[in-house]
């Protein structure tokens, strides 16, 4: 698209006048009580709403005191701990059995599993010459927006689409839980093939296999993976399934659904939250302030000057010059994050497996030398510790995943939380929400344009 050289000067002179005009003195937010981000000074989110899909505990009360705690956190009053250790204990893929967890409220047996498990299986196809008109059309490396024109398109193929009755809104999520692997691994090949002049490969799924098995087999020009890679990245997908009602998509979710609007519209609002770099976007700047780490750091194995790089960070004197340490802290948790501290567990075994040891040794390393230096550098109002993101990435990259597919993964694993969240706000939504905000304008006399 080329813009004359007077639109591009006219541009710069109104963007101007935007960053003049809008700016807000931050003492007013003070002044008015108004919570930036939906949190007080503390950091703690101001409660919209009620849910009954998921906690996150990262405080207990002790005399009377708030208190901060190993973070915990339960899908439908489980344990996530305990669900992983249920399924690795029975060496089997648990991502569809964690699915109709979230989404009914209750774990499934044998026989509920296969019917759910089927379902999925059967709903896992697209429109005929869908992948061709759409997917293939307008190919880019944003996978997230690729993700959101395939979803909103969908809705052109389905004659109830306006219809949010709980079944046909269950209906409308399950086929998008199964297809939106394919819509990403498709997305990806198109950019690869016409933008990058890669190869192109459209692999069918198998209804036989797990939601991580055929991801894998959907992205590789062969088909092929390990048991290990696939169980890993089904652990990762139940890990990053739900969150709570007030991360930034979930909560997305919840306001879009409030105004009683379809499905696909409320799913393309999620994404676009998710893909943003302060949320779901997080993972790839770990890798990317990895590899500059590398680049900058002659020494991998000396924590003097591991640490004196993370230093170098927060001063914004290295990588993007932001001040963060990417994968250090999160907007709950303070003393651990658990699916960190699960993800640990099994990347280990996986860096092993790929020959990547030495990169996990300088992840560890930072993991405990990133908190220490965010504490003697900062004043904090609670602890730091690695979050999911820290290792995210790192797998993803081990697993011979694209980049511009992280978030994308992202994106196949929580949508089963924001289904869950819409089906939850239908049930029990009397009122849009709408929060307010305080005018801090002043009232102008009109001039007409002749005197202006």
């Amino acid at each position: 698209m080329i813009q004359t050289k007077d639109f591009m000067d006219n541009l710069g002179h109104w963007a101007d006048i935007c960053l003049n005009d809008d700016r807000i003195d931050l003492g007013l937010y003070e002044k008015y009580d108004v919570k930036r981000g939906l949190r007080d000074k503390n950091g703690n989110g101001v409660v919209a709403g009620l849910t009954k899909v998921s906690k996150i505990e990262a405080h207990k009360m002790v005399d009377g005191v708030k208190t901060p705690c190993e973070g915990k956190l339960f899908y439908r009053g489980y344990n996530i701990n305990d669900l992983i250790s249920g399924v690795v204990k029975d060496r089997r893929f648990g991502f569809e059995e964690i699915s109709y967890l979230l989404l009914f409220g209750e774990l499934p047996n044998a026989k509920e599993l296969k019917q759910f498990t089927d379902s999925l299986a059967y709903s896992r196809t697209l429109p005929t010459n869908f992948v061709r008109d759409v997917v293939m059309k307008a190919p880019t490396k944003d996978m997230m927006m690729s993700l959101s024109k395939s979803i909103l398109t969908l809705a052109s193929y389905d004659e109830m689409a306006w219809d949010i009755s709980v079944p046909n809104v269950l209906r409308q999520c399950l086929m998008l839980i199964s297809v939106m692997p394919m819509l990403a691994a498709y997305g990806y090949h198109a950019y690869n093939h016409y933008e990058r002049d890669g190869s192109m490969y459209i692999h069918r799924p198998d209804e036989n296999l797990s939601t991580a098995e055929n991801l894998l087999r959907l992205l590789r020009p062969d088909m092929k993976y390990s048991m290990v890679e696939a169980s890993v990245l089904d652990l990762a997908l139940i890990l990053h399934m739900e969150h709570g009602g007030g991360n930034n998509s979930t909560f997305t979710t919840h306001v879009v659904t409030s105004s009683g609007t379809d499905t696909y519209s409320v799913i393309s609002a999620a994404l676009a939250s998710l893909k943003g770099p302060k949320h779901g976007g997080a993972n790839i700047k770990v890798v990317e302030m990895m590899e500059d780490l590398k680049g900058e750091v002659r020494d991998l194995k000396d924590r003097d000057e591991v640490e004196s790089y993370l230093k170098k960070l927060l001063h914004k004197e290295a990588f993007d010059k932001k001040g963060l340490i990417y994968g250090m802290g999160h907007a709950v948790y303070s003393k651990s994050d658990p699916r960190a501290e699960i993800f640990k567990r099994f990347v280990r075994q996986l860096s092993e497996e790929k020959g990547r040891v030495d990169d996990f040794e300088l992840y560890s390393m930072i993991e405990e030398l990133g908190p220490k230096v965010i504490a003697g550098e900062r004043r904090m109002y609670k602890g730091v510790s690695a979050n999911v993101d820290f290792y995210s990435g790192f797998v993803y990259s081990m697993l011979d995943i694209p980049v511009e597919m992280f978030t994308p993964i992202f994106a196949i694993a929580r949508i089963v939380g924001w289904s869950a969240h819409r089906i939850e706000e239908l049930i029990n939504m009397d009122k849009i929400i709408r929060p307010a905000y305080t005018s801090v304008m002043k009232e102008e006399e009109y001039r007409p344009l002749s005197e202006r």
